[in-house]
């Protein structure tokens, strides 16, 4: 076990002719990037939720949730007593935060309060994988299985935690908020402020600064930045462990891994705001995937496929060409069918038109497969 030693919190700024400055000049080009997007919002954040699914799927993975997919899905199309197992809730609990963040972080302030309720979140409900006091910090020396690192006492965790909130919230120019972001993951992890959940609290308090940073959510950009670090759990512990050392070489290096993956992913999850791209890639395989796993008969394909290619909602009266012989009530009676399963919904600003729905239900088994088959899952699963 590594002996306690208190590295400064500080800021290493990289060299101007690094790998690691270019990363930073990429993202910050990315930041202020107004994406062009194509897709429509009714769509977009059926995308968005979904990556949030797969972010809170990989950060209980790194702690050893073995929940796949599949699993996951199902308790959510077909809740039961029998599904409601600590590692689903474990996952949902990572849901709930991240839309916690998503509603309140514009005008929340990252402190104590602010992570006190993220980690409640996170630990709500759960026994093994639970904590003795949400919210508040440990009481007690901890061992991080696996780890070399030994945490501070318990007795400085609040002194530290005050030092990383003030090196948070100083007004750094912004040429460091990325910066300052991967060096306070790692800060987090190296004080280990609570008796459980640390690495989920951590992973959320990561996607809570990005979204304050500007990398929005809301309109045009989905960003999930768990995907950087469950692709490879060990390489991860390992640059952890590396920074734990405090100088500046592996604090660098940290970083530059954190960012560079942030960029990959950002770029490879900007491309959905593309409507062209989602169709053919992602709603037109959901729609095949979902007949031949008969999740879906070959009248509802014809309506969905109308319902993608009008992104913009469709009418009564755009089925008529699909179904020509049939009479407006049996039309209607198709799509009543398919909004009682959840799989066509009435566009919020017109109830009239309709759009496609795949957020609870069998459709989402395709869509994910297809994201799957795009490489946008932070690890390849079984769909079928």
């Amino acid at each position: 076990m590594m002996q306690f030693k208190n590295p400064k919190l500080r800021l290493v700024p990289p060299l101007f002719d690094s790998d690691l400055t270019g990363v930073i000049m990429d993202l910050d080009h990315l930041r202020k990037k107004v994406l062009s997007g194509t897709t429509p919002p009714h769509i977009f954040f059926q995308i968005k939720n979904i990556f949030h699914i797969i972010e809170s799927i990989g950060s209980a993975r790194i702690e050893g949730n073995h929940t796949t997919l599949v699993e996951y899905i199902d308790s959510k199309i077909a809740p039961s007593p029998s599904t409601e197992t600590e590692q689903i809730i474990e996952i949902r609990n990572m849901e709930s935060a991240l839309d916690f963040i998503d509603k309140n972080i514009d005008d929340t302030s990252i402190n104590r309060i602010f992570l006190s309720e993220l980690h409640k979140q996170v630990v709500g409900e759960l026994t093994a994988e639970g904590s003795k006091n949400p919210g508040e910090y440990r009481q007690k020396e901890v061992r991080i299985a696996g780890a070399t690192h030994l945490p501070p006492d318990y007795a400085q965790v609040s002194l530290f935690m005050e030092e990383l909130f003030d090196f948070i919230n100083h007004d750094d120019p912004p040429q460091f908020d990325l910066l300052k972001t991967a060096i306070a993951h790692h800060r987090f992890a190296w004080i280990h402020p609570f008796d459980n959940g640390n690495g989920r609290t951590v992973r959320l308090l990561t996607y809570a600064m990005l979204v304050k940073q500007g990398f929005k959510v809301r309109l045009d950009r989905i960003i999930n930045p768990t995907a950087v670090f469950c692709s490879d759990r060990d390489k991860y512990y390992k640059k952890l462990a590396r920074a734990d050392m405090g100088d500046e070489e592996g604090i660098l290096s940290w970083c530059e891994y954190v960012l560079a993956g942030l960029k990959t992913k950002i770029n490879k999850v900007d491309r959905l705001a593309n409507y062209n791209y989602l169709l053919e890639k992602v709603l037109k395989p959901t729609i095949t995937f979902s007949i031949d796993r008969k999740h879906i008969t070959d009248i509802e394909a014809k309506i969905l496929n109308v319902a993608i290619e009008k992104k913009e909602g469709f009418k009564n009266a755009d089925l008529k060409r699909v179904f020509p012989k049939r009479v407006p009530a049996d039309i209607s009676r198709l799509i009543r069918s398919l909004k009682e399963s959840r799989m066509l919904a009435a566009l919020p600003n017109n109830k009239r038109k309709y759009t496609i729905n795949f957020d609870n239900n069998y459709l989402l088994r395709g869509v994910l497969f297809a994201l799957d088959n795009e490489g946008f899952l932070p690890v390849h699963e079984d769909l079928q």
